[in-house]
């Protein structure tokens, strides 16, 4: 069995959306039937790339230029589509990023554990979408996509904490609150495999918020810092303006998001 980290490094330079998920999903299995064997794997030390491996397709437009169609149409609710697998292929990489890029940071075996569960899940909820496009004539690449979604990668690319605290406890948990909404639209229109593909989406999406959270804190502990505290200064350093309410309290606090994390930040 390959080290963890030559592993996440594979994946990363895969282009292909559907290989890309297939290798990570291969990848975990073999992780966690080590695991259940009592083994921990070798995690490695490994030169992750700056930016994955992408298909040709989509392209990639800068955020104000892709195009906004209302979900009230069925091209609407396409794109929608396309834009939700757009999030979780990147999800993927960002989860085998996070395995890969920090190793000189010793953390326990539970660390790795949680991101190749959420690598696996981020990588079952792509493929859900893409048969949702397929099922509704379209692909993953049909369409054109953020360019964006890779900048909190980049300008975390050597702090973990910073990671941590803008990736799953900012933009995933940004999901929680969006998402309800989106089942909705897709309810509506009496899309029964759209809302099946989100409600899985939406269910563990909260572990990965509470896997962020969770280990945020303990790097936190470990160093004797207040962790309110931190988290406001490390958002305020790497993301890039105000967080927007609504926000989905109940699920952000099933993650292990308290309101006095981020009710400040959206007020700023």
């Amino acid at each position: 069995m390959l080290p963890l980290a030559e592993m996440a490094c594979n994946v990363l330079e895969t282009g292909d959306g559907r290989e890309k998920t297939a290798l990570s999903r291969g990848y975990a299995a073999a992780w966690f039937a080590a695991r259940a064997e009592g083994e921990l794997p070798t995690i490695g030390q490994a030169q992750p790339p700056l930016h994955p491996a992408r298909p040709e397709k989509p392209a990639l437009l800068n955020p104000r230029d892709v195009p906004r169609r209302r979900p009230g149409s069925p091209a609407g609710r396409i794109a929608l589509l396309h834009a939700i697998a757009h999030i979780e292929l990147n999800a993927v990489d960002l989860h085998w990023d996070i395995i890969a890029r920090y190793t000189d940071t010793k953390m326990p075996a539970g660390f790795y554990d949680d991101w190749v569960k959420a690598a696996d899940e981020e990588s079952k909820h792509f493929n859900l979408l893409c048969d949702c496009l397929e099922a509704n004539d379209s692909f993953y690449g049909d369409l054109p996509a953020h360019a964006g979604m890779w900048r909190a990668a980049e300008d975390t690319v050597d702090d973990l904490m910073g990671r941590l605290a803008v990736v799953p406890m900012v933009l995933e948990a940004r999901g929680l609150d969006v998402t309800p909404g989106m089942i909705e639209i897709f309810s509506k229109a009496n899309d029964v495999q759209a809302v099946e593909a989100l409600n899985v989406i939406y269910a563990e999406e909260v572990g990965h918020v509470a896997y962020g959270s969770k280990w945020f804190h303990f790097l936190c502990g470990r160093h004797e810092l207040d962790p309110k505290d931190v988290f406001h200064s490390l958002v305020r350093k790497y993301f890039h303006g105000a967080l927007k309410p609504p926000f989905n309290e109940e699920k952000r606090a099933e993650a292990g998001l308290p309101p006095d994390f981020y009710w400040p930040l959206a007020e700023e």
